[in-house]
């Protein structure tokens, strides 16, 4: 049953929370317009405000004279949840172990409210000192208060609830009552609150009491709860003292591009080795990209974020600006309209504010130190030569206007040298597609997909075509080195006039599978000898076994081991073998028979081979064509090449 004493209680309470609520009176057409304009006025939505009615409205055909509504709206009273004890208290909350703890002695404050005078005290944290009854005491006594007894204090200070607890009755004097006023800034982006200190039986201000009176005087907008609350334990007397804050707008922030390669092409981006050194060749300046690549990516324009001041004033924000796409020559932008991409392998460069891909990277001069080694998805065109010791590895072409070093050059296409390839015993050219030189000599390696082509002779190099190497000129002549081709090799003379046993012309077979085969056949005989000699030790190590019955643990050791690696060996000999007689299949399946001819001479020294029979040229032959027949090398007439393969040029080849 309740009580007319509970009733008053409630009533009491209710008539306190009211009186401390901030209130509108408004008006409108009808309910829904009035409560609609009480939510701008109070900053919330209609869900969250209670109101009154004032005035019931009229309108329509009965109402003689129509009438507004009129009703005062306040904040929804939110109840207050119960507060976890320590028990009870979520794991959320637990103390996250290796959080640092800063250390803050425990403090005490006393307050005089209109029932009574009330104290609390808060737990230290970390190393803090705990707040004593000694402190406390001092505490009333600055405020010229009656020192509970100490019975009284002590449940607190053991306690340390950090929650106000009544300790004796206090003797209001309204008058002398703490007394503040609002100052806010001339932006109204700040509000200040100035109180003057209660006097001898004055009451100090709650925070719910400060909250209470700045909405009162429009500070409805960022009211630092926290900050009043501080100043309910700790008052700031005669000073303006900031409870309030207004919501600053933010501009929104301008579209950027954000590149996904470097703009400035002149930044030199070297490379370390694992031992710490740097290779001053690989400068890395080019910055390849494949089709489809992402290069760039566009950041939208932000919105901006509109601000309040204390007073609800609505400050408008500017919005973030946009920017064009940057797209060039062979870029595009992508479906999601953010990112641009690449429509075809190449250099990106950003070429006047556009970003570019170029197919052909042209190098105005001489790969040397200051290019660095070049490295590109795409054609390269030198205007110079190309040094001793630098690379040049490209997708597209490779055209030379000058001559090449001892250099490497690697291409999935063509290769083109104006001047002429000096390897000095070494250097790399390596072609997806052909090889055309003024000359080769002294150079390693040439191989290529297709054709060698050379008008001014080969001398001592290494060269390998998969269908034909062709020397025409005046001074087309292949003096030495190893040459091979699957269909013909042509030049004006072969070998020399002091004769020797310098040159090998090679044709009739894959020229790669070729290598490949003899490769094979030297590792199975080397694989073969090892796989013998492991045999020995094993059946050494077996007979000392049979006489002593074991080995000692270092031989046992070592004889386990070479068991391992036998049937490792053995299996890696099967393998050989099975790829060897794979290739040989392979080569004996090709139709092609191959030629060797000269239109000039065939000095004696010269080896020709076809297909795998050998022919040593004895005798000074002129105008010869060499074949196999029925397992002998032939010597016919003269068969010139097909004109079409020696005006063959590649595409984009410059030939001015």
């Amino acid at each position: 049953m309740i009580r007319l004493n509970q009733i008053q209680e409630k009533m009491s309470e209710m008539h306190e929370l009211d009186s401390g609520r901030f209130f509108v009176d408004i008006s409108g057409d009808t309910l829904d317009e009035a409560l609609a304009n009480a939510a701008i006025q109070l900053g919330m939505p209609v869900s969250s405000i209670d109101y009154e009615i004032l005035q019931k409205g009229a309108s329509g055909f009965f109402a003689i004279i129509p009438k507004e509504w009129k009703i005062r709206a306040y904040e929804t009273i939110k109840v207050k949840k119960p507060q976890h004890t320590e028990e009870e208290k979520p794991e959320a909350e637990d103390i996250i172990e290796g959080e640092a703890i800063i250390n803050k002695d425990g403090m005490g404050y006393v307050f005089c409210a209109a029932d009574g005078i009330y104290f609390k005290v808060t737990p230290p944290s970390g190393n803090g000192r705990l707040f004593d009854i000694k402190a406390a005491r001092d505490k009333f006594r600055d405020r010229a208060l009656p020192i509970p007894e100490d019975d009284v204090l002590t449940p607190i200070l053991d306690e340390k609830s950090g929650e106000y607890v009544r300790v004796a009755p206090y003797k209001r004097i309204p008058g002398n009552d703490a007394a503040m006023a609002v100052n806010i800034s001339d932006d109204e982006m700040k509000a200040y609150l100035y109180v003057t200190p209660p006097t001898a039986g004055g009451v100090d201000l709650s925070a719910d009491t400060i909250i209470a009176f700045l909405k009162n005087n429009r500070i409805i907008v960022g009211i630092n709860e926290e900050r009043v609350k501080q100043f309910q334990d700790s008052p700031v007397y005669r000073e303006d003292y900031l409870v309030a804050e207004g919501i600053a707008p933010q501009n929104g922030a301008d579209a950027k591009i954000i590149y996904n390669f470097e703009v400035d092409n002149t930044q030199v981006r070297l490379q370390e080795t694992r031992s710490g050194q740097i290779n001053f060749k690989e400068l890395n300046l080019i910055q390849n990209v494949v089709e489809g690549q992402p290069v760039a990516q566009k950041v939208p324009a932000q919105r901006g974020k509109p601000g309040k001041t204390v007073t609800g004033k609505y400050l408008e924000a500017l919005n973030g600006k946009d920017i064009v796409m940057p797209v060039g020559k062979n870029t595009k932008i992508a479906a999601d309209g953010l990112t641009i991409v690449a429509e075809v392998n190449g250099q990106v460069l950003l070429v006047k504010n556009k970003i570019t891909v170029q197919e052909i990277y042209v190098v105005e001069g001489d790969v040397s130190i200051r290019t660095g080694n070049i490295t590109f998805l795409g054609s390269v065109f030198v205007n110079g030569n190309v040094d001793d010791g630098f690379v040049i590895k490209a997708s597209g072409n490779i055209e030379v206007k000058g001559s090449v070093g001892r250099a490497e050059l690697d291409t999935e296409g063509d290769i083109v040298v104006s001047q002429g390839i000096m390897g000095k015993e070494g250097g790399a050219i390596r072609a997806g597609k052909s090889i055309w030189s003024k000359f080769i000599q002294n150079t390693d390696v040439v191989e290529a997909g297709d054709m060698v082509i050379v008008s001014d002779g080969i001398i001592k190099s290494n060269v390998m075509a998969n269908r034909k190497i062709i020397c025409r000129g005046k001074k087309a002549d292949i003096i030495s080195g190893n040459l091979s081709a699957s269909e013909s090799i042509s030049a004006r003379n072969l070998g020399s006039v002091s004769g020797g046993n310098d040159l090998v012309v090679s044709v009739g077979f894959d020229p790669k599978s070729k290598e490949r085969l003899n490769f094979l056949l030297q590792k199975q005989e080397m694989d073969q000898k090892s796989l013998e000699d492991l045999r020995l030790n094993l059946m050494s190590l077996e007979e000392l076994k049979s006489k002593r019955g074991e080995l000692p643990k270092d031989k046992e050791e070592n004889y386990n081991k070479m068991n391992e690696y036998k049937y490792t060996l053995q299996t890696e000999i099967n393998e050989v073998q099975k790829e060897i007689t794979q290739i040989k299949e392979y080569l004996n399946t090709l139709k092609n028979q191959g030629r060797v001819s000269a239109s000039g001479h065939v000095y004696p020294g010269v080896r020709i081979v076809i297909r795998d029979t050998a022919e040593d040229v004895r005798m000074d032959c002129k105008a010869t064509t060499f074949y196999l027949d029925k397992g002998i090398v032939r010597y016919g007439k003269y068969q010139e090449e097909n004109e079409e393969d020696f005006k063959k040029v590649p595409s984009g080849y410059s030939t001015n």
